[in-house]
C-alpha cells in the first residue's frame, strides 16, 4: 500500500510517500511543493493542484493522509492555508479517492505516545521508523512523513498489521 502524507499549505506543502507492506514501512520519497511568492493566490493554488496530481500519479498512491488545520492567529494566512488545503483535498479525492484526516495531536500521539510531543521528538521517531540517517529538511517534509506514518499505524485497515 502506497500512502502519501501531506502537510498542507499554499506556499510550502510538505509531502511524504511511504510504502506499507507485511514487512513494515519504507520511505519512497519526501520533499515540498513550493509556489512562487510573486504569483497570485489563484495561480499558486493551480500550481499546487498540478504538482499534487503529478505526485499521486507518479507513485500510484493508494491512500492519502492529510493534516487537519488548527486555528492560526493570523486570519489572512489561515484563510489562504485553508484554500490550499481545499485544493489538496480536491486533487486527492479526484485522483486517489481515499483521503484520511489527522490532527497534529493524533500524529504526535501515534508516533511518540505523547499528544503534546515536541517537533524534535516526532522527527526522531520518523527517522528511526523509516531508517533515515540525515536530518529531514524542510520541517514540512518531516511533518508529512509523520502524517503518513500515523495513517499506517492507526487506520483500521492496518489493525492486524500494526508492527513496524
Amino acid at each position: 500500500m502506497i500512502i502519501l502524507g501531506i502537510d498542507p499549505g499554499y506556499g510550502i506543502t510538505g509531502f511524504g510517500v511511504i510504502e506499507k507492506t507485511n514487512n513494515g514501512v519504507k520511505c519512497l520519497d519526501y520533499g515540498v511543493i513550493e509556489t512562487p511568492k510573486n504569483e497570485t493566490l489563484p495561480v499558486r493554488l493551480a500550481m499546487l493542484y498540478e504538482s499534487l496530481v503529478s505526485l499521486i500519479k507518479k507513485y500510484n498512491v493508494d491512500e492519502i493522509a492529510l493534516e487537519e488545520l488548527f486555528f492560526a492567529k493570523n486570519t489572512k494566512t489561515a484563510i489562504q492555508v485553508a484554500e490550499g488545503r481545499g485544493v489538496i483535498a480536491l486533487a486527492s479525492i479526484q485522483h486517489c479517492g481515499r483521503i484520511f484526516e489527522y490532527t497534529p495531536m493524533q500524529v504526535k500521539l501515534a508516533l511518540t505516545g505523547q499528544g503534546r510531543a515536541e517537533k524534535t521528538q516526532v522527527e526522531f521517531m520518523v527517522k528511526a521508523i523509516l531508517g533515515i540517517d540525515k536530518k529531514i529538511r524542510p520541517d514540512d517534509a518531516s511533518d508529512a512523513l509523520a502524517i503518513a506514518l500515523c495513517h499506517s499505524q492507526t487506520n483500521p485497515v492496518f489493525k492486524d498489521d500494526f508492527a513496524f
